[in-house]
This record gives structure tokens, sequence and C-alpha cells, in this order.
């Protein structure tokens, strides 16, 4: 699997565009990473063999963060053309993530759109019950998962973004966020 790995993160890291990824790839990503983890855990640490599980533990997870990372930035700059993913090309985890990005760069649309034409801005709620519009305050420089088990962030002041309720609520309260009223 660490070749496979490579590879993807090598296509992804030398062209443009996004790769195509098989739809299950992430679940073995994790897989991979918690036998690696397993195996680790059993070994003496200070083994050759623990060295160089130590040493591929780390590799992959930057790796794969870097793949995630730059497949993320992609499709945020698809998303804000209003390009269609091919499907061949997203993972199923990114096929829900990508439909988000759509959705907020819609929504960014509609504000800058209002505010240009003199109209008090308008944001649409979200599709989906149990979300909110909400305006970030303070940088959040990390990823995190939502209450719906996907990908959010980062963030930084005075992004516009849809947030399960339950997240969104903690950030309010937090005072790292504000809450974006449809009028």
């Amino acid at each position: 699997m660490y070749d496979v790995l490579f590879e993807a993160w090598r296509k992804e890291k030398e062209n443009p565009d996004l790769q195509s990824l098989p739809k299950d790839f992430y679940a073995q990503l994790s897989d991979y990473v918690g036998r690696v983890r397993e195996e680790r855990r059993m070994m003496d640490e200070e083994s050759v063999r623990g060295r160089l599980l130590k040493r591929e533990e780390e590799n992959i997870k930057r790796m794969i963060s870097d793949l995630i990372q730059t497949r993320y930035e992609k499709m945020m700059k698809m998303a804000i053309r209003r390009e269609i993913a091919p499907l061949t090309a997203l993972t199923s985890e990114e096929e829900s993530l990508y439909d988000g990005l759509l959705f907020q760069a819609e929504i960014y649309e509609d504000l800058l759109k209002d505010i240009l034409q003199g109209q008090r801005p308008k944001i649409k709620k979200s599709r989906n019950k149990g979300f909110i519009v909400v305006r970030i305050l303070k940088e959040i420089p990390r990823q995190f998962i939502g209450a719906d088990m996907k990908v959010y962030g980062p963030f930084k002041p005075e992004d516009i973004t849809v947030l399960p309720e339950e997240n969104a609520k903690a950030l309010i309260k937090q005072g790292a966020a504000k809450e974006i009223e449809a009028k």
C-alpha cells in the first residue's frame, strides 16, 4: 500500500488537475495506517524493525496529509470556477465534500452580487436541516471532522461557511464564529 500511496501523492503533486482515485481509497489508507500502528505497537521501539516502522508511519502520515490538502485545494479552486468534478476523480468522502464546496461558492457569489447591486446581503439557509451558515471571526488553522463526519476548515477570519449545527454552535460559543441569519 505504501507504493500505491506514494504514486497517488506523486501524481497529485505533479499534475494541476485532480487525479482519479478509487472510491474507497481513504478507507484503504485508514486500514493501512491502522496495520502499521498496530505492528509498531507490538515491536520494540529500539529494534531496527521498530525504528523502520516508526519512520514508515511518519512518512505515510505526511504523504496522506499533503495528498488530502492538495486535493482539497484543487477542489476549492474547481468549486470557485463552478466546474463539475469528474466523479471518477473523487473518492466517496470527497463527493459530499465537493458538493458542500459548490454550495459555499454559490453562497459567496450571491453575497458578492447582493453587495455589488447595493442590496443588503441575503444568505441562503443551508439546503440541509441541521446546518448553520456562519461567518468565521477567528482563524481556525486546522481541519476538523464535523458532527456529520465530513472534513471542515481550515478557516480564516471573514470566511463564510456552512457547518453542522453542533459544530457551528460550539464555534459561536467560543467566539470564533457568528451565525448569519437569512432575511
